[in-house]
């Protein structure tokens, strides 16, 4: 990577997004920049400045307001870091919109698909170009994000696609919700599986069309897993929180990735959990959350 590098956290007033600024702001050079963006200014300010104090920190640190479900507003930063920057060095996407068991899923599918899904199409769309080799771009999904979790006559969506056809495939999934449709056509009524599968397949899309040349220079783009993580988005939708890993703990593995000396081709366009890749085809539908859902 370079002298100077930039790394940008979406998603990152709290939670694991706060904590990976902390562990880029405290592994990275005094030189280097860390950007920490979020929606709301104030908590962006307050998180940067409170990330600046840590007596851990060694990297500059900046807010920077983005509203990820808002494609625009991300088309625009990577441009705008292109010019300041000449690129970037690191991104990690983490934003997601926050969902509660009692909320209908239906209601909530806009926001919860725009931020997790458009959001990472964007992404990938925007900052790939701008990626400087031997960067990483990581998209933060979780282990639900194997095509084995969907029913299989939503398969052929997903696997072997194109970013296209899956943002295709998203929109289609969004269309039969509002139409009420989508448990007929196989759908789960819960929304982060379709979702964390598409953030993979996307991931996977682009990665396709750059192997070759990102493994040459020591660039990696993946879909990463934390693990179970206590936070106050997940910590609503399970009852044993015996095994979950505080935000700084989960973010460790994920940081180890950035920081590798070489890139793992194994873990290349793979979603990859505590360093190693989850396989592709992999889990089952689950059902328990479907059954405590309405709709």
């Amino acid at each position: 990577m370079n002298a100077s590098r930039i790394a940008l956290v979406t998603g990152a007033n709290q939670g694991l997004g706060r904590a990976l600024v902390e562990g880029l702001a405290a592994r990275m050079n005094p030189d280097d920049l860390v950007l920490l963006t979020g929606r709301n200014h104030q908590r962006v300010r307050d998180a940067a400045r409170e990330v600046t104090e840590l007596p851990g920190t060694r990297a500059r640190v900046e807010g920077r307001v983005l509203d990820v479900s808002g494609a625009d507003a991300i088309v625009r930063l990577a441009e705008d870091l292109r010019v300041r920057f000449g690129g970037v060095d690191i991104v990690i996407s983490n934003a997601i919109a926050r969902l509660l068991p009692e909320e209908s899923q239906a209601e909530r599918a806009d926001e919860f698909i725009d931020v997790s899904n458009t959001a990472t199409h964007a992404i990938l769309r925007s900052f790939t170009p701008v990626l400087r080799p031997g960067g990483r771009l990581l998209v933060v999904a979780s282990s639900l994000g194997t095509l084995g979790h969907l029913d299989a006559r939503l398969h052929h969506l997903f696997d072997g696609a194109s970013l296209n056809q899956v943002e295709y495939a998203v929109e289609s999934w969004r269309a039969a919700i509002h139409d009420r449709t989508a448990r007929e056509a196989g759908w789960p009524l819960w929304l982060n599986v379709p979702s964390k599968v598409a953030q993979v397949a996307a991931v996977r899309a682009v990665a396709a069309e750059r192997r070759e040349n990102d493994l040459a220079d020591g660039t990696l783009i993946a879909a990463v897993c934390p693990g179970m993580v206590d936070t106050a988005t997940s910590r609503p939708w399970f009852s044993d929180y015996g095994h979950a890993q505080s935000p700084a703990r989960a973010a460790e593995a994920l940081l180890d990735l950035v920081f590798a000396d070489h890139v793992d081709p194994a873990l290349y366009g793979e979603l990859v959990r505590f360093g190693k890749a989850l396989d592709w085809y992999g889990g089952t539908p689950p059902v328990e959350q479907d059954r405590m859902l309405t709709p």
